[in-house]
């Protein structure tokens, strides 16, 4: 059974769109996996644009590996050395710490997760 980065199960990172090395919805991976798509990230065009130049379109639909293409706002498993590859450079998406695998830990320090941890804001705050 995988777990996030805290030893806990893994909860899903997104089924809409459909995320995974596995397309299960959840940031599993296995000894095939040779990206580690471990990251469940929320995307932001900045880090998209960054992406792309790097020469990784994250926002081109590929059907043939089941890929919608991505849009800001959209939760996806990442690889674990393309999240940290943005973080050195500034762009990195937030985090869904639950549904981040404690394999990227192997890759990445989980104080620069944490630092980028996604804090949802409570209904009342926001109505502030």
């Amino acid at each position: 059974m995988n777990k996030n980065i805290f030893g806990e199960p893994l909860i899903t990172c997104s089924t809409n769109p459909m995320t995974g090395y596995f397309r299960n919805g959840c940031c599993e991976t296995d000894k095939s996996d040779v990206g580690l798509h471990t990251v469940c990230v929320i995307v932001t065009k900045e880090f998209l644009t960054f992406s792309k130049l790097v020469g990784n379109d994250l926002t081109t639909p590929a059907p043939h590996y089941d890929f919608p293409g991505l849009k800001e706002g959209d939760r996806w498993c990442l690889c674990a050395l393309r999240w940290k590859q943005a973080y050195e450079n500034g762009v990195a998406p937030k985090v869904i710490l639950e549904a981040t695998n404690e394999k990227t830990l192997k890759y990445i320090k989980i104080e620069d997760l944490i630092k980028h941890s996604y804090k949802e804001k409570s209904r009342k705050n926001s109505d502030n």
